[in-house]
C-alpha cells in the first residue's frame, strides 16, 4: 500500500533484530550504556579541552561595569540594549555603584505598544478565517517578552528612559508569566469582539472606539503589575569622586537626551542569514513584526559572515559595546561556565552519528534560530583575526566569570545571527545598501524569531 506516493513500511522484527546484532557487535555499547544512562548526554560527552582553549583573556576587553539579571522574564533585548547604553553612561558620567536604566519601564510600554499593535493587526486580517496562518500566527501568541532593537528603539523614541532607581523592578517585571498569560487571555478575547465588530461592518470610528477602551484595559492592568510609569521625575547620585548630582524634574525624553544621547538613527541592525531567500548585501523587514504602531521599522541588512564580524571588531575597536543576537542553547554550556564553544560536548561522536548541517539548512530545517541577545564587550586578535569574543550576559554573576560568557569565534560563525553596529563602522557601499527599502519576509522567517523566544 503506498500513501501519496510514499511507501508504507512498517518496522518488521527482523529489521529490529538487525538493529540489536548491531549494537551487541559493538564492544563499547553497554561501557556507554551504563554511562549515558547515570550521567546524561551531556556530561557524557563533555569535552574539557574547551575550558583550556576558551580563558577569558581577551586583546580588546572592555571595562563595563556588573552584569544586570533579567530573571524570569524574557527580557534579554532590553537588557542587552539599555546596558550598551548605560556603559556609554558610566563612562561619561561616571556614575557609581551598579547603575542600570529601568527595562521596568521599557517593559510597561512595550506590553501596552504591543497590544495596539495586535489590535491593529486583528483588525486589518478581519477578513480572514481564524484558520488563516497569519491570523493563527497572530493567536499563537499575541504578545510575549522577547523582542528587537529596532522595537527598543521605537519605545525610547516614544517615551524616553528612566534609571532605574526611579522605577525599580517588580514581582511581575521579575517573573512575567502570570501577566504574560492574562494579558493573552485578554487580547484573544478581545480579537474575538474586534473581528466581530469589524465583519458586522460597524463603522471604523466605533471600532477604534471599542479597541481604545480595550487600551485603557490593558493600561489598568499593566499599572497595576509594573507600576505606573513617571511622567518627570527627580533623579540623584554620587560620581566615582563622590561628587553629588541631582536632576530635579526631568522627563524620560529629556532623560534620555541629557544622559545617553544617542542618536539612534545611526543604529543599524546587520544580520547573517546565508539562506537562499535573502541574498547578502540586501535589507529585510518582517511582516507583522513591530510594537509601536507609526513607529521605527525593524530592519535588517544582510552581510556575509566576514563583514558581519568585521562591523563588530570595528565598533569594540572604538571602545563600544555591541549588541548581538544568536541561539544560545545550541552546543554550549552557558548556564554554568559560560562557554559558547562547538567542541564543549561531543554528543555526535558519543553516539557515533553525524549531525552536520550547514548555517542555512539548519534555519530552513527550523534546527536553529535567534532565541537570545547580549552584549560583545570584548575581542580577542591574533594576527588581525577573531579568536575568541567575550560576552556579556544578563543572567547574573553566577553564570560564567562573573556573569561574562566566552564565545568562540567558530561558534560565532555558526550560530550568530545579528549585531547592530553604528553606521560609521560599515563600508560607503555598505551603507548604501542599508539605505535601500527592505524586502519583506514572512511572519514565521527566523530572522524574526528573537522577538517571540529567550
Amino acid at each position: 500500500m503506498e500513501l501519496d506516493g510514499l511507501s508504507n513500511n512498517e518496522i518488521s522484527q527482523d529489521l529490529i533484530n538487525q538493529f540489536k546484532n548491531d549494537y551487541a557487535s559493538r564492544k563499547e555499547s553497554k561501557v556507554l550504556e551504563r554511562t549515558v544512562t547515570k550521567n546524561g548526554i551531556l556530561a557524557s560527552s563533555q569535552d574539557l579541552r574547551a575550558d583550556i582553549d576558551s580563558t577569558p583573556v581577551f586583546s580588546i576587553d572592555l571595562d563595563t561595569g556588573d552584569v544586570a539579571n533579567q530573571k524570569q522574564s524574557g527580557r534579554c533585548w532590553m537588557f542587552a540594549a539599555l546596558n550598551t547604553m548605560r556603559h556609554d553612561m558610566k563612562d561619561q558620567f561616571r556614575v557609581k555603584g551598579n547603575f542600570e536604566l529601568s527595562q521596568n519601564y521599557t517593559f510597561f510600554w512595550d506590553k501596552f505598544e504591543k497590544s495596539n499593535w495586535f489590535y491593529e493587526n486583528i483588525i486589518k486580517t478581519a477578513d480572514l478565517g481564524t484558520d488563516d496562518r497569519k491570523v493563527s500566527w497572530l493567536l499563537n501568541e499575541p504578545q510575549g517578552d522577547g523582542g528587537q532593537w529596532d522595537m527598543l528603539c521605537a519605545l525610547i523614541e516614544k517615551y524616553g528612559v528612566v534609571p532605574q532607581s526611579v522605577y525599580p523592578e517588580t514581582y511581575n517585571s521579575s517573573k512575567s508569566r502570570e501577566f504574560d498569560t492574562l494579558l493573552n487571555e485578554k487580547l484573544r478575547k478581545d480579537a474575538v469582539t474586534l473581528r466581530e465588530l469589524v465583519n458586522a461592518k460597524t463603522s471604523a470610528e466605533e471600532v477604534q472606539a471599542r479597541k481604545e477602551k480595550m487600551l485603557g484595559e490593558v493600561y489598568r492592568m499593566a499599572s497595576y503589575s509594573f507600576g505606573e510609569p513617571p511622567v518627570k521625575f527627580d533623579w540623584e547620585f554620587r560620581d566615582d569622586d563622590k561628587q553629588y548630582h541631582r536632576e530635579a524634574g526631568i522627563t524620560p525624553k529629556e532623560f534620555f537626551t541629557k544622559y545617553v544621547g544617542w542618536d539612534l538613527e545611526t543604529y543599524v541592525s546587520i544580520i547573517n542569514g546565508p539562506t537562499a531567500d535573502k541574498p547578502f548585501n540586501k535589507t529585510y523587514s518582517v511582516e507583522m513584526l513591530g510594537n509601536v504602531v507609526n513607529g521605527r521599522q525593524v530592519k535588517h541588512l544582510n552581510l556575509d559572515m566576514h563583514d558581519f564580524k568585521q562591523a563588530a571588531i570595528n565598533q569594540l575597536k572604538a571602545g563600544k559595546s555591541v549588541w548581538f543576537g544568536c541561539d544560545v542553547g545550541q552546543h554550549s554550556e552557558p548556564r554554568e561556565k559560560g562557554l559558547l564553544d562547538l567542541n564543549v560536548f561531543a554528543e555526535d561522536e558519543l553516539f557515533d552519528i553525524d549531525l552536520s548541517m550547514s548555517k542555512a539548512e539548519r534555519l530552513d530545517y527550523k534546527e536553529s534560530l535567534m532565541t537570545h541577545a547580549m552584549v560583545l564587550t570584548g575581542v580577542d586578535l591574533v594576527d588581525g583575526k577573531p579568536k575568541k569574543w567575550k560576552v556579556e550576559n544578563s543572567w547574573g554573576e553566577k553564570v560564567g566569570t562573573k556573569g561574562y560568557m566566552v564565545m568562540t569565534d567558530e561558534w560565532m560563525d555558526e550560530y550568530c545571527y545579528q549585531v547592530v553596529v553604528e553606521k560609521q563602522y560599515l563600508t560607503e557601499e555598505q551603507r548604501k545598501a542599508q539605505a535601500e527599502e527592505p524586502t519583506q519576509l514572512l511572519p514565521w522567517d527566523p530572522m524574526g524569531s528573537l522577538a517571540y523566544r529567550d
